[in-house]
């Protein structure tokens, strides 16, 4: 009784300090802008990471993904890092404006754009598209050098309404810690 008083007690700290734990990995809104409300999922192609978040505002806003398992590059085993992270990403529209596109940027280092050298990526190395969806936007296209970008456009989400992101992020050189920057779009006057 006493250890899962412990460990639901230490999720409560980390939940409420804006830090969630799926996978291999830990999510935190501490950048502001926007509030983690779940994370579910292994981070795998079966069980992918679920995040839900409600975002505040139509200004760019900051996930910071943390590594909490040893890193180890493409082991196929469920108790480490492995470079590969599924994610789904449900962003409800807490802004009051509507949104027209929805951007991703991944960066290794805060503020600096992901060159292909550091190995973090939208699944840069493939070609295939069916890891990249929308259930609100009807295409999406990818960006590489010297940014890693993944821009969904032609759909919109009004206020109060929710849109939801599936990709796959790939990283060949992990690190323990990496941004995913979300930049939702409204109409341009």
């Amino acid at each position: 009784m006493l250890l899962s008083a412990t460990i639901f007690s230490s999720r409560a700290q980390e939940q409420e300090a804006g830090e969630w734990t799926a996978g291999a990995y830990s999510f935190s809104d501490e950048f502001g802008g926007f509030i983690i409300e779940s994370v579910t999922g292994k981070g795998t192609h079966d069980d992918p990471v679920v995040l839900t978040e409600t975002l505040n505002s139509s200004s760019p806003v900051t996930l910071v993904i943390r590594s909490i398992w040893p890193i180890r590059p493409f082991d196929s085993a469920a108790l480490y890092d492995n470079g590969i992270l599924y994610l789904r990403i449900v962003a409800r529209n807490g802004s009051g404006q509507g949104w027209v596109e929805f951007e991703f940027e991944l960066q290794e280092l805060l503020h600096k754009a992901s060159v292909f050298g550091d190995g973090l990526s939208f699944d840069q190395r493939s070609t295939r598209k069916d890891n990249i969806s929308s259930d609100t936007f009807g295409e999406f296209s990818r960006d590489f050098e010297p940014y890693d970008k993944l821009l969904f456009r032609h759909g919109k989400v009004d206020p109060g309404k929710s849109a939801g992101f599936s990709f796959l992020i790939t990283d060949f050189t992990p690190r323990p810690k990496f941004y995913l920057v979300q930049d939702p779009r409204i109409p341009s006057s």
